[in-house]
């Protein structure tokens, strides 16, 4: 693999300042966390020569991993602090997890794919991380048992907002999530008592979430 990349640290770097920095990600934790994690180890290697394209990525199982600036973007709209507790919805490739384990607490994972979810587990294992929490399953419902959360990120798009996990943020907590299905966008929700502020952020692409939110359940 070293054939395409002889200093991926520099070409990190590279992809932060031209990808993300440039793009107006200022929040220097996130910055940090992004020249930090080793994205080219959450790639497969048959696609190792594209670990720091601008864009996303397949990773089998009809899922991808998010293009760079778009990882960047989320993250820094969940406003994390080094305190919180974060739960994740689509562990995926675990390159997004990873970026939030460096910025939070506590990271709470749900994949709904358990090969994805035990082959992210693994890697992010031998890279060292002891605060991250596993669960394979469906993530429509959330981690109640974990509740309440200070931030939600979904890292797929279900076609209406997910009132379930909406009511898993303490009050004041931040969820991101992509909505929509021919049209999507992100869409940022801060929880104020018993109401939801909404804040719609720019378009996107991301694979339909699955599970029991796209039955309409």
């Amino acid at each position: 693999m070293d054939r395409y990349w002889s200093d991926p640290e520099k070409e990190r770097n590279k992809m932060v300042q031209e990808q993300i920095a440039l793009r107006q990600v200022r929040d220097p934790r996130v910055l940090e966390a992004m020249r930090k994690v080793p994205r080219e180890l959450f790639i497969p290697r048959e696609d190792y020569q594209y670990a720091f394209y601008d864009g996303p990525l397949s990773i089998g199982f009809g899922q991808t991993i998010s293009q760079p600036y778009i990882v960047a973007y989320m993250t820094e709209n969940l406003e994390l602090r080094g305190t919180e507790r974060v739960l994740e919805i689509g562990t995926g490739s675990g390159y997004q997890t990873a970026v939030l384990a460096e910025l939070a607490a506590e990271v709470y994972t749900m994949e709904i794919i358990d090969a994805l979810l035990r082959r992210a587990e693994k890697r992010l294992a031998e890279l060292g991380y002891g605060n991250i929490h596993f669960r394979s399953g469906d993530g429509s419902d959330g981690w109640p048992e974990e509740a309440p959360f200070d931030a939600i990120v979904i890292t797929a798009a279900p076609e209406m907002v997910p009132e379930r996990l909406g009511a898993q943020l303490r009050e004041g907590g931040r969820m991101i999530v992509p909505v929509g299905r021919h049209i999507q966008y992100l869409l940022k929700i801060v929880r104020r008592g018993s109401e939801y502020d909404k804040q719609k952020l720019i378009g996107v692409r991301f694979v339909p979430m699955t599970g029991k939110i796209q039955e309409g359940e």
